[in-house]
């Protein structure tokens, strides 16, 4: 079966364009580590420290979360921080962050939405992350995965 991860649902109105995100691994597990590396092309100066992320979780149809955080909180939550310039100029754009996933999340399937703009109030990027951590959930070795504005990697249903 494959599945969808990350989905790049921003369009040319977005100052991040051409936005290609690698995981690794591509199937994430839960209590490990995740590199999370985006690389696109900055239209503008960004300013880092002052994007504003939105964050909607939804575990099934409940929506189980709805908040703003700025980005470096963001990250700083999930065990990562912003790398290189934190006001990258208009051009191509690169960072990579470390984030630890949590041990324990409930068994459903998860949808995350999130929404970030520039400390100017404009759009920055949009993803849509799916993640499944159903109790038939098994991650499997894949290889070519990532590459394109929609991540796909291959798990088993051991039912």
């Amino acid at each position: 079966m494959s599945i969808r991860l990350v989905e790049d649902v921003s369009d040319g109105t977005y100052v991040l364009d051409g936005l290609d995100i690698t995981l690794t691994p591509a199937l994430p597990w839960l209590g490990h580590q995740v590199s999370w590396e985006m690389n696109g092309h900055l239209k503008e100066p960004v300013d880092l420290t002052r994007v504003t992320c939105n964050v909607i979780m939804k575990f099934g149809p409940v929506k189980m979360l709805d908040r703003n955080y700025e980005l470096p909180d963001l990250l700083k939550g999930v065990g990562a921080r912003l790398s290189g310039d934190p006001r990258p100029p208009a051009g191509p754009w690169r960072q990579t962050w470390n984030l630890q996933l949590p041990e324990a999340v409930p068994v459903a399937e998860h949808r995350i939405l999130l929404r970030a703009r520039t400390g100017r109030g404009k759009n920055f990027f949009a993803l849509d992350i799916a993640l499944n951590f159903s109790r038939s959930f098994r991650p499997a070795a894949t290889s070519g995965c990532g590459g394109s504005r929609v991540l796909h990697g291959s798990c088993r249903d051991s039912r």
